[in-house]
């Protein structure tokens, strides 16, 4: 069957509209005014908490990828956090400090991992697929805690962050946060991008039915195989720059736990919109942030809250917004 017979024109393809565009713009304009407002209040550590939610929400954009337009709920995405990680930490404990080398060495290995476990993973679907991907997470997970040489269960502790070309760039606080914002914008881009290509539309109708895709003579697990290598080395990316941000990697950046904290995001935004994971992400970490100063049991008040937002506002807190402003979730 010919491709023209099944596929729009190229000049039919809908084109993003600016007002589907307007959130994000405004989340990524106000992410790049911050430390300019830091500076003005004296808040200096809205840097430091805005580097972690960046790095966790280039995470969560990666694993809305694969979860909102592939229907594949990984529950060990984390584990490409810890592995970009201690590509930094290892390296770094070897006297590499170079971050072109460090970045690249994250990147290999989440692709690595991702195109072996993956590979194994969509073989199944639903429910064993979640558990599969747990197994390999804590597989993960259990591998890095018993790495004697490179602190085991205690975590591993970098001396200094990556240079770039021979220059201690990431050590100016706020050079750091943009260059992470760059990262963060990046993932959006390229993951945006990729939803509205083919890659996206054939990943899309996998969800819907993948019968008919297979029909119509897509391979199915190629592209399904492809999107979860790209979300775990993006995974990867956010691991290698949460290693220099805190200068530590621990087995617990691979947990299970993690894990479903960046599922949490996803859906606590909304899910299958890419930008309402990034909201997702700073809606968590900073009701963590805030809760916490108040009981170390702030879980205990965050899960009833997380729970009646699932039930009463569908589509996450953007789906929320959508409703009581009339528009769409872009």
């Amino acid at each position: 069957m010919a491709l023209a017979s099944t596929t729009a024109p190229e000049t039919a393809r809908p084109r993003p509209s600016l007002a589907g565009l307007a959130f994000p713009i405004t989340i990524f304009a106000v992410l790049a005014a911050l430390p300019a407002i830091a500076a003005f209040t004296g808040e200096g550590y809205l840097i430091k908490l805005a580097i972690r939610v960046m790095i966790f929400a280039i995470a969560a954009v990666s694993l809305d990828l694969i979860v909102g337009f592939g229907a594949l709920v990984s529950f060990g995405h984390a584990a490409f956090i810890g592995l970009g990680a201690y590509a930094v930490g290892i390296l770094a404990a070897s006297g590499i400090g170079d971050g072109f080398f460090a970045l690249a060495a994250a990147i290999a290995v989440s692709a690595l991992f991702a195109a072996v476990t993956g590979a194994i993973c969509l073989r199944t679907k639903g429910v064993y697929f979640i558990m599969i991907t747990l197994a390999f997470g804590q597989m993960a997970f259990f591998t890095a805690s018993s790495l004697a040489p490179y602190g085991g269960d205690d975590g591993l502790t970098i001396a200094s962050r990556n240079t770039v070309l021979g220059f201690r760039l990431f050590d100016n606080e706020r050079a750091f946060y943009f260059i992470v914002l760059a990262a963060l914008l990046g993932t959006y881009a390229l993951c945006r991008a990729l939803v509205a290509s083919r890659f996206g539309r054939v990943l899309r109708g996998a969800r819907e039915n993948p019968v008919r895709m297979a029909t119509l003579g897509y391979d199915i697990f190629r592209f399904q195989l492809a999107a979860y290598v790209i979300a775990g080395v993006l995974a990867g990316v956010s691991g290698f720059f949460l290693a220099n941000a805190t200068e530590f990697v621990s087995p617990a950046y691979m947990s299970w736990q993690r894990s479903g904290e960046l599922i949490v995001m996803v859906i606590l935004g909304g899910v299958g919109t890419l930008h309402g994971a990034i909201v997702g992400t700073a809606a968590y970490l900073l009701t963590e942030e805030w809760l916490s100063g108040y009981t170390e049991h702030w879980k205990v008040i965050f899960g009833p809250v997380l729970v009646l937002i699932v039930v009463f506002a569908r589509g996450g807190l953007l789906g929320l917004l959508a409703r009581i402003g009339g528009g769409s979730r872009g």
